[in-house]
Formats: structure tokens, C-alpha cells, sequence
């Protein structure tokens, strides 16, 4: 059952298995902060298995254009359009965060954005292959992000 994430009241519905729970609610409704106020979007998430197919373009997408492989547990993923773009996004038991910003059009910007929890260590996979730079925000802490653009075709 899709689950609306609210940034006012921020809840750790879904990542309670995560050890940095309480951070990475606060990175997700960060999120959905962001997509409310830019856009107007409603930010909801589901598990795994009532999407399996966002993780697998996720997962797909970082195993063919950077040879990468997340050892967490993936907890809950949404995937949506907005202005053009194809929005997707991960929420790993870790407390690592990774989307995807896939325009539609041809020759459009296209990444992966990666981010950590506040309290989390860099995970083994990502800790040679970027550099993260740190970002403060008043529902997740400490954000520490990095990015890498897309090369494929999705």
C-alpha cells in the first residue's frame, strides 16, 4: 500500500528497520518537501515488492553505467514524472538514499543523485568512487550527497 510521505509530521513508517531511521525519515521528507514545493507533487513511497520494477531500472542503470552494486537491504522506492522528468528514488536500510532524474527528452539531463543519512558511514561500495560533499537541512540534519550523470540510454 502506497504510503504519502508528510514533511511536517516526519515518520519513520516503513525504514524502522533501518539503524539511522529517525535521519533517513528526515532525508526522505526532505524529498517530499521538494517535490511539493517546486512542483506540487505528492510524494508517496511502496515497498520493494509492490514496485519491483523502479529498483530494477534503478539497480540497472547504476550496474551499467558505473559497475555498482548496493549491499543494503532496499526498504521502499517510488517513481513518478514530473515536468518532462522521470523521477525515481530508493531508500535503502542503511540509510543511504539514491534517485534517479531522467529527462525524457532527448539530449535532457540525466543523473544519479546519492546521499547519506545523517550517522551513517560511507558504504564500502561508493567509498573510492565519489567524493560527497555535505549539505545541512532542518528535517534531515547532515545531508552528505554526490551525483554522477547518466551516459546509457534508459
Amino acid at each position: 500500500m502506497p504510503y504519502t510521505v508528510d514533511f511536517v509530521d516526519v515518520s519513520t513508517t516503513g525504514l524502522e528497520s533501518s539503524p539511522v531511521a529517525d535521519a533517513l525519515a528526515g532525508l526522505r521528507a526532505n524529498e517530499a518537501r521538494y517535490f511539493s514545493n517546486k512542483y506540487g507533487h505528492v510524494f508517496t513511497v511502496s515497498t520493494v515488492e509492490e514496485e519491483p520494477e523502479t529498483l530494477e531500472w534503478i539497480t540497472r542503470i547504476l550496474k551499467e553505467d558505473r559497475d555498482l552494486v548496493i549491499e543494503s537491504a532496499p526498504l521502499e522506492v517510488t517513481g513518478f514524472e514530473v515536468d518532462g522528468i522521470r523521477m525515481a528514488y530508493v531508500f535503502y536500510e542503511s540509510g543511504l538514499s539514491i534517485n534517479v532524474m531522467y529527462t525524457i527528452a532527448d539530449a535532457g539531463k540525466r543523473a544519479v543523485g546519492l546521499k547519506l543519512s545523517d550517522g551513517m558511514d560511507v558504504p564500502a561500495e561508493l567509498e573510492s568512487k565519489f567524493k560527497f560533499a555535505r549539505q545541512r537541512s532542518k528535517l534531515a540534519g547532515t545531508i552528505r550527497g554526490s551525483f554522477f550523470v547518466i551516459k546509457g540510454e534508459y
